[in-house]
Order: C-alpha cells, then structure tokens, then sequence
C-alpha cells in the first residue's frame, strides 16, 4: 500500500481547491487548502508537506512570489513545489518554471491528469531519495 502523503493546495479559487481537496482525498491523500500565498507561508512555518500545489496567479502574493519566498526560507520545500495555471505565463513566470523544472498543470484540469501528475510527481521524488 502507497503511504499517505500530504498535500498543499494553494488557490484563491474555492471551487477549485476544494474540486482538488475532494480528488486527492479520494486517492487517499492528507489535503490542507490555503487561498494565497501569505496563507500558504504561514502554514508551511508549523507544518511540512509532501507537496505544495500552488497556483500562479493569486492576490497578495502569487505563485512566483510564494516559491522565491519559500526558497529563501525553506530550500527543501521549495523542491516540492508544483504549480497550476488558467492562462499564459509572462516572460518572467515562464523562466521561473524553466529553472524550477517542476509540472505545470495547466488548468481546466481533467481528473485522470491530475492523479497521473501528482502520482509522476511521488514516484520520481521517492526515487531520488533513493539514490542520495
């Protein structure tokens, strides 16, 4: 059996999230849902998570914004990051994922894709630990 693992949505789209919260709760996952980046911060200084789902665009601070911050203060989190987005990047968004080298899903998501991202995303974080 897959051990459960812990999840971070960080969308300012109630819908949304909680779509995300009911799908991944569904496989078995822990979800903790956030509506911004500030909101996402503050629960990453209490708690760690096996995945931070953020989406680019938000109000206060965007996904961008979020994952510099977190690297500043948790480099560790900052590698499990995986970013979401309705709409076309800037020059500036699109670099950032080149270098963070993370999935982008883009959104309307579809069910399937969402599971297959997040399973791709485990499997090849388990076997890098494996090689460390």
């Amino acid at each position: 059996m897959t051990p459960v693992k812990s999840i971070l949505v960080v969308d300012d789209d109630p819908m949304f999230a909680k779509l995300l919260e009911d799908i991944l709760k569904g496989d078995g996952h822990l979800v903790t849902l956030a509506g911004n980046g500030v909101e996402a911060l503050a629960l990453l200084a209490h708690q760690a998570f096996d995945l931070i789902m953020i989406d680019i665009r938000m109000p206060e601070l965007d996904g961008p914004s979020f994952y510099r911050e977190l690297e500043q203060r948790n480099p560790e989190h900052a590698r499990r990051v995986m970013f979401m987005t309705g709409g076309a990047v800037g020059a500036e968004t699109a670099e950032l994922l080149s270098t963070v080298r993370t999935p982008v899903l883009r959104k309307p998501l579809e069910v399937k894709e969402i599971r297959a991202t997040v399973q791709r995303f485990f499997l090849a974080g388990d076997s890098f630990r494996r090689r460390v």
